[in-house]
């Protein structure tokens, strides 16, 4: 039987922006370079946008959006075999 898991991110920093990139990507089964080679940039880029370090136009829109009262999340599915 098949059913979904959910998880949710709400993201306030570059920080939490990565953690939501690196775990979708794990529970997807891919390596950095994979996801990397795929969105059409450098695995260093990756690594370092995971590490909330490449954040500042990411931090930028946060502010951004925060001002306006926005709240982000970020929310995936992801299907689940139960056995």
């Amino acid at each position: 039987m098949n059913s979904a898991s959910n998880e949710h991110f709400i993201v306030r920093s570059p920080e939490d922006f990565g953690r939501a990139i690196a775990a979708l990507r794990k529970a997807r089964h891919l390596t950095q370079a994979e996801l990397a080679t795929h969105s059409g940039m450098s695995r260093d880029s990756l690594a370092q946008l995971e590490r909330g370090r490449q954040g500042r136009s990411i931090d930028l829109l946060l502010r951004l959006l925060r001002r306006l009262g926005a709240t982000v999340t970020v929310s995936f599915e992801l299907p689940r075999d139960d056995a």
